[in-house]
């Protein structure tokens, strides 16, 4: 039971970090775009609608497709006054809990209302609002859906993740995702003799 969860674990944070590699490339795309739109604009006076939508597009995103990929790395912001320097089983049970409570739930919510929202862009291929803008933007809202199924799947891994630590079997989680070993977490090992 445990080596599913840590294999289910470690698909999930695979997969991120597959998507979080690949989508992060776009940020060069966003330079390249938005330093050629500020050279037509000033230089050469003149100005493409349809760029300047290009650069937000890809803002957004990549930003919506390596969400899950930053939950992976812990790169999202939080305050985290108690969280960072507690113990290795402090921190699953921090973690299962805002998962149960904030995350899934919140993930459930936008999935549900931007289902119609989605299907409806979708429905009459919406572009952009702006004259001479680009088209597709249905593509664009579309990775909301994306957002919330990736940021959901990582939040089932961070579960994965807290139920092998406070099951007492830490090395089962996926190297990818392992809490940062601490002397506290050290210590307590040695004292529940882990080590």
């Amino acid at each position: 039971m445990l080596r599913s969860l840590s294999f289910v674990a470690a698909a999930i944070s695979r997969l991120n970090w597959a998507i979080g590699q690949t989508f992060s490339w776009l940020s060069l795309g966003i330079v390249l775009v938005c330093f050629t739109v500020v050279v037509l604009r000033y230089v050469f006076a003149t100005s493409f609608l349809w760029l300047q939508d290009l650069y937000i597009w890809l803002n957004g995103a990549m930003f919506m497709a390596v969400a899950g990929f930053a939950l992976l790395r812990d790169d999202h912001v939080r305050v985290d006054i108690f969280y960072r320097p507690a113990r290795m089983r402090t921190r699953a049970a921090v973690d299962l809990l805002g998962v149960l409570v904030f995350l899934l739930p919140f993930c459930w919510i936008v999935l549900v209302y931007s289902l119609p929202f989605v299907q409806r862009a979708w429905s009459y291929h919406e572009a952009s609002a702006n004259v001479g803008g680009m088209p597709g933007l249905y593509i664009l809202k579309t990775f909301i859906i994306g957002f919330a199924v990736l940021l959901a799947l990582q939040g089932i891994a961070m579960l994965c993740r807290s139920v092998l630590v406070l099951a007492g079997r830490p090395e089962l989680v996926p190297a990818m995702m392992a809490y940062p070993v601490k002397a506290a977490d050290a210590e307590a090992q040695a004292i529940e003799g882990l080590h």
